[in-house]
Order: structure tokens, then sequence, then C-alpha cells
């Protein structure tokens, strides 16, 4: 077992941040030595990310917090092919206005990890298309291309797992990692890079830039992954039964996400804790030491830190009250998550199955489940079971407070709010 002496690599191992190591002894002697900059990579493939990358943004904010340079890559230039790791097809191609829009939406949630500026240990901000869309093809054969190995580029898992399924890899996506090792190769001239984090499925991309830097500028690079975190039952983080669980307030209100982390398992709510949130190792100790109905208590206050990271502390205690009236006190909070619905809409009858699907309030993906959760009991209006399948909202159904309350078990409710 390594013991680390540098604040950074003590703080990740501490908070179970570190999985491989191109050279944890260097590493640590590097970060013991003076600052390091360090970068992670995000693609811009949708307009929020998710809780799934949560873990990597915390490791720039550990990074930042013990005294180091963090930069946050923007890959608008990888998009335009995008990452095929792990992936049993190709991704969608984006144009550059969907990119640019997406870039936008995601860059607002770095300042609540991370502070921005010019000072030695100011977080920066740096979009790859800056130097791949000036890249010109046969310069960059000979002069980057020639230094990568098809034979090994095929021995990546990643890669492997593609071609073993018989399954299409482009020769856009077989791109993808040597643009990923230039990037790394273009921050280490730019800003003196000296470390690429990432989740563990990305090892071999960033292996493929540490080495890069090494053939060509003759520097030592180093390498740095976190766990592809799971649930105790296998899942894995950034998805739900709704979909995914997004970052952006504007795709995921508070509530959702306080909802989303009250609702862990037992077993995940230590580790979750020392990941995700700021609080001292001795408290987390405590917290995790709770057992029966007070492990419930430290649900809460797992759900409160990490949404407070995201949206602040107000609208994490607000969360966190709206849940309190709703299942403790059985009173219609309204600031619910909402959906409007037209007058209109329940004058003619709206169709139950209908409003607990995708175009109305998603509390199922699709019809069908919809009518799989009527027939086990799943689903409620306004504190009622609904069991005709064929039953249709109207008028009738609206209380006095101007909303009709639907719910998808015990834990998931949205107001229909009549506009």
């Amino acid at each position: 077992m390594t013991v680390f002496r540098s604040d950074f690599l003590r703080a990740l191992d501490e908070r179970g941040l570190i999985h491989q190591a191109s050279d944890a002894e260097g590493l640590d002697a590097l970060a013991l030595s003076g600052r390091i900059t360090a970068y992670v990579g995000y693609d811009l493939t949708a307009a929020s990310l998710h809780v799934g990358h949560m873990t990597n943004i915390m490791m720039l904010r550990r990074l930042q917090q013990s005294g180091h340079k963090p930069i946050v890559l923007l890959g608008g230039g990888t998009t335009r092919i995008g990452d095929p790791s792990f992936r049993d097809d190709a991704r969608p191609l984006l144009n550059d206005e969907q990119i640019e829009a997406n870039k936008e939406s995601i860059r607002k949630v770095f300042s609540r990890f991370l502070t921005f500026g010019d000072g030695p240990t100011d977080a920066v901000m740096v979009d790859n298309a800056e130097w791949l869309d000036k890249l010109e093809y046969i310069p960059f054969l000979r002069d980057v291309g020639r230094h990568f190995s098809v034979n090994r580029m095929l021995s990546f898992e990643s890669v492997k797992t593609r071609l073993d399924r018989d399954q299409s890899l482009s020769f856009l996506e077989f791109n993808y990692m040597i643009l990923q090792a230039y990037d790394f190769l273009e921050l280490s001239r730019r800003y003196g890079c000296q470390l690429q984090m990432g989740g563990s499925d990305q090892w071999g991309n960033i292996i493929n830039g540490m080495e890069l830097g090494r053939r060509i500028d003759n520097k030592q690079l180093f390498a740095l992954t976190s766990p592809l975190l799971t649930t105790a039952s296998g899942a894995k983080m950034g998805k739900s039964a709704g979909g995914a669980v997004w970052l952006n307030d504007d795709l995921l209100p508070a509530y959702g996400l306080w909802q989303y982390w009250r609702n862990t398992e037992d077993a995940d709510v230590g580790r979750f804790l020392r990941i995700f949130t700021d609080l001292p190792l001795d408290e987390i100790a405590r917290l995790e030491a709770l057992e029966g109905a007070e492990r419930n208590d430290a649900k809460k206050i797992l759900a409160t830190e990490i949404t407070a990271l995201l949206h602040g502390r107000e609208a994490a205690e607000a969360a966190a009250e709206t849940a309190r009236k709703t299942f403790e006190e059985g009173a219609l909070a309204q600031d619910l998550p909402s959906h409007d619905i037209n007058r209109d809409a329940l004058e003619a009858g709206l169709g139950v199955l209908s409003a607990f699907g995708p175009d109305y309030t998603g509390l199922v993906a699709s019809t069908s489940e919809a009518r799989r959760q009527v027939k086990s009991g799943g689903l409620k209006v306004n504190d009622v079971t609904v069991s005709d399948e064929k039953a249709k909202l109207t008028l009738a159904d609206v209380g006095n407070e101007g909303v009709i309350k639907l719910s998808l078990g015990k834990k998931k409710h949205v107001l229909l709010k009549i506009v």
C-alpha cells in the first residue's frame, strides 16, 4: 500500500479517488516539490454533464484545494468525432452550432466547483478546437501519427470490445485516441501541464498522450485515473429510471438532484460522502457508522451537501424542506418538480398513461411502462392509486392549489400546473 506524502495524492487516496497511476511515487514527489498543472477533458455531446462526471470534477477540485492548478478541457474539436471507448456504435455526429450550444451550457457548471482566474492556482478553461481545427492533415500524420502503432491501438480494450462483437469502428472514430493524445502534448507545451486525469475507462487514451509527450518533446508526463463508479448494486452512476441525472439546473432542478442522492443505497453512503462532499473525514466516519433509521439522516446530509455544491446552500436546504413536507408531513409542497399543461388538454381529457409518460411529466419512460406500473399499483393521482389504465385526467382532478399531483411509487412526484 502506497503512503503518499503530498497533500494532493493523500486527499485523493483518502477519499477513494485513485484507481491507477503511471508513476505514483514520481507524481507524489512532483506534487510535493512544487505546483502541478493537471487537466480533465470533457466532450460536448450533450447540453449538460451528468453525475457520472462528478468524480473527475471532484478530482480537479481536490487538486486546486491542494494548491495546484486545474485545466478544464472542453472538446470542441474531439466532439466532432466522438469517443468510441466501450460503445456499441458510433456517437451521433453533431454540427458546429450544436457543439457550441452544448459548450455554453456545460461550462457554467464548473464555476460551482473551481475558482477561475489569472492566479497561479486558478483554474483555466480551454477548448481543444483552438488547435485541432488548425491541424494540417499530412504534417499531422508525419509529425504525430508516425508515433502510433496500429497493432497496439487494436489491442486496447475499448477497441477490442467493439471489434470482438463484429461492430463497425469507423476510421473517423479510430483517430479519436490520437487526437486526445495530441491534446496532452499541446497542453504540456502551452500551459506546462504535467498530468492528465480521467475515469479508468480512459487509461489507454491517457497513456497514449503521456507517451507522445515523451517521444516528441522528451517530457515526463503523468497519468492518473479514478475508479469507474457504480452503486453497490452494480448500477452505473449518472443514470436513473427516468434517464440521465443532469448537473445543469435547467435540465434537473435542485429537488430532483437532492432526491436522487437521498435514494442512495445504504452501502454507498460513506463512499459517496468521501468522494462527493467536502465534509471532514472524521464526520464522514461518524455518519457512515449510523444504523437503522439514523442512516436516513446520513443520506439527507449527503443529498444536501452535493446539491449545495451544484445549486447553492439555499436551494439545497429548500429541496430538503420540500422533501420533508412531502414525505414526513404529507403536505403538497408547491416547489416539487412541475410541468405546465394547457387547460384545453384537460377539458378534452388527458389519458393518465400519457400524463405519466415522456411527453408530459416523464415519470415513466414509455406508455408501456406506465401500463405495467398501473398493474402493480405504482402510479397515483393526487395520492390515489390509479387502477384503470384508460382513465383520463380532467379539470375535476385539479385541486385547490391549481395543480394535479402525479406520483410514481413513494419517492417520485411531479405537479401538473394549469396554464
